[in-house]
């Protein structure tokens, strides 16, 4: 335990040094580090985190969570998968070589020069010159063997095909061993801008088509299946229009670096045309600040518009990898990012830093982490090579409770009689917002004791359309500098903003197949449909339908009972997917394959919840039974609750 709280404080330390602008290895930082801290700790203290020191396996650079953290992090893992591609490329390319020559000296050793007295002795080599008659040899064989093997059309083209792939170097990646500059000079395959890019490209684009064809020709050559009536013609005609996909995946892409505030309508174009024209490009698009204002400038709120607009564009291109996430989660999609640096086409990634510089002493990392969690900023990734539909392209699960249209998180706090008082609350965009000092303005703070009867949570607000709520305000928690719980009012921009978010989002869940519409409206139908053939009176069926209790029901094919229990249960076959039970406590309710809530663990909350869930739920099929714990606080008051719905 002593040793844990050493290493924490050490991590501690890293990470301001690493704030402050300091780089290096994990080592630097680490000694660097523990020399601050050395003056707080004994000598045994010092000896144990040498020891921890020494068995350190990795050693990389450390960079910390900022603004600087998405393009290092994309360059570093793009330069691996690039150089492995490249080391692939030169190894095959050395394999033609290879045979390309051994062609070449076979039909040299069957021709007239290769037969001669000086060829043989150089072959066979000084210490048997005395043994044999080289001049009787040669005019033997020259008098056996049969005319040239190649003709001189053959040979010709085999040289040049040698002399292209011996000179290549356009694909010469710089490595950590290259770092004086050492070695062949390489070409920079990175980028700051879409124009600078798109250059580049074409003015390697020639020697990258004499390259591609080269290989093409090589390999008819090496199989001995090259005929010239029949590709001659078709090589004379070899230019770019003719290289496919897998021409192009042999050779490394390009990253192009972006900021999302340096993005005005001609690079927009650029980029847009790149990812339509399918150049093997991998674009990042870094955004600092999505909580900026209306680029039209007419008063209203567009939080992350144009990074909503730029992956919607690329997606609708079908052929384009995308992914986003913000920084504070870079770590957990490193697969999707290997996926798409990988992926045999453009690719798009989308950023967001957490660098702000509005939201006071919030680290960048806490910010990009919020913008995630309030929906303001989702992360999902689009493989089309994944498959051929949505269901296997899209993916959206590395977003928290992504059944839900806000995460819903644990908070206690103690109240004026000095209770402590747990509740769980949703995280929104408003949440997200009251982090920036841009938007103070939106919040307006209520005294200390003012009565709250005309609020509603900011939450609940939502989901209510806004005609409907002409006499409630929607209101935050907050805390003030002195810790104490505030409420505050919320501005109905923000409130605005919130709801499209929301639909966004919606948006999001149904290309990710969670609430699926169709789906649900399909279910719906067919519930209908089943309900009507159950129903007194109703003529059988035609076929048998399928067993909607055991279908419906809930993991382990226990089927809720029907009659008044002591246990809560909840009519599985009869959810509509409201998502209100899940709201209030998704470990308690959970939803089974059909989409249907079962309650999971009656354990996992309290009798209470179960009570405002059934109180809650649209169709009333949730019943509470009776509290399993007997010293739940107002138990009198929830059983009176709870007793219409036993």
């Amino acid at each position: 335990e002593r040793l844990k709280r050493h290493l924490l404080r050490l991590e501690r330390e890293i990470r301001t040094l690493a704030a402050a602008g300091m780089c290096g290895s994990l080592t630097k930082l680490w000694d660097a580090a523990a020399e601050r801290i050395a003056p707080c700790l004994g000598q045994e203290a010092e000896s144990e985190l040498a020891a921890v020191r020494a068995s350190l396996k990795v050693n990389g650079e450390v960079v910390d969570c900022g603004s600087a953290l998405p393009p290092r992090l994309l360059a570093h893992a793009w330069r691996r998968v690039q150089e492995a591609k490249t080391r692939k490329l030169h190894a095959r390319v050395g394999r033609m070589i290879l045979k390309l020559s051994d062609i070449l000296r076979a039909d040299y050793v069957r021709s007239e020069a290769g037969r001669s007295a000086a060829s043989l002795r150089a072959a066979v080599g000084g210490g048997h010159e005395n043994v044999f008659d080289f001049d009787e040899m040669s005019r033997l064989l020259n008098r056996a063997a049969p005319k040239a093997w190649l003709s001189e059309s053959r040979r010709r083209r085999i040289g040049y095909l040698l002399s292209v792939l011996e000179s290549h170097r356009l694909f010469t990646l710089p490595s950590e061993s290259d770092a004086q500059g050492t070695g062949p000079k390489a070409h920079s395959f990175v980028f700051v801008d879409c124009a600078a890019a798109l250059k580049a490209y074409r003015e390697r684009l020639p020697k990258l088509v004499d390259l591609a064809k080269a290989i093409a020709m090589s390999l008819l050559e090496i199989k001995g299946e090259y005929a010239e009536a029949k590709h001659d013609p078709f090589f004379e005609q070899f230019g770019e229009h003719m290289l496919s996909p897998g021409d192009l995946a042999l050779f490394p892409d390009y990253l192009v670096c972006l900021n999302a505030r340096d993005l005005k309508a001609i690079e927009n174009a650029e980029l847009a045309d790149i990812l339509s024209a399918g150049l093997p490009m991998k674009f990042l698009v870094q955004s600092d600040d999505i909580l900026d204002s209306s680029p039209v400038g007419n008063g209203r709120l567009a939080f992350g518009v144009r990074m909503r607009q730029l992956t919607g564009m690329a997606m609708g291109q079908t052929n384009v990898y995308v992914m986003q996430a913000s920084a504070s989660h870079l770590y957990q999609v490193r697969k999707r990012i290997l996926a798409g640096l990988s992926y045999p086409g453009p690719a798009l990634f989308s950023i967001f830093s957490g660098a702000t510089k509005q939201c006071g002493e919030l680290p960048p990392y806490l910010v990009a982490a919020a913008a995630m969690e309030s929906r303001a900023f989702p992360a999902f990734s689009y493989d089309p090579s994944a498959g051929r539909d949505w269901a296997q392209r899209f993916r959206l699960e590395d977003n928290p409770q992504q059944e839900a249209d806000w995460p819903m998180h644990p908070f206690a706090y103690e109240d004026g009689a000095h209770q402590r008082v747990g509740e769980r609350l949703p995280f929104t965009l408003v949440d997200f917002a009251a982090c920036d000092r841009r938007y103070a303005r939106y919040f307006a703070k209520l005294p200390l004791g003012a009565p709250d009867g005309g609020l509603m949570p900011m939450a609940e607000s939502l989901h209510h359309e806004p005609s409907s709520l002409a006499d409630k305000v929607p209101s935050l928690p907050m805390i003030d500098r002195n810790n104490r719980l505030r409420r505050v009012v919320v501005d109905d921009k923000l409130v605005r903003e919130a709801r499209r978010c929301g639909e966004a989002w919606h948006s999001l869940q149904e290309l990710g197949g969670v609430h699926n519409s169709h789906a649900e409206s399909l279910l719906a139908s067919e519930r209908r449909r089943w309900e009507e053939q159950q129903a007194p009176g109703a003529p059988p069926p035609t076929a048998a339908p399928e067993p909607v209790a055991e279908t419906a029901a809930a993991p382990g094919g226990e089927i809720p009972p029907t009659a008044a229990s002591d246990e809560p249960y909840i009519e599985t076959p009869r959810c509509t997917t409201c998502n209100e039970c899940t709201q209030i406590n998704n470990k308690m309710f959970r939803y089974n394959a059909d989409k249907q809530a079962y309650i999971a663990g009656p354990d996992a909350g309290t009798y209470r919840q179960l009570v405002e869930a059934a109180e809650s739920c649209q169709v009333s099929i949730i019943h509470p039974g009776r509290p399993r714990n007997l010293h739940e606080p107002g138990l009198e008051e929830l059983l009176e609750r709870a007793e219409p719905f036993l």
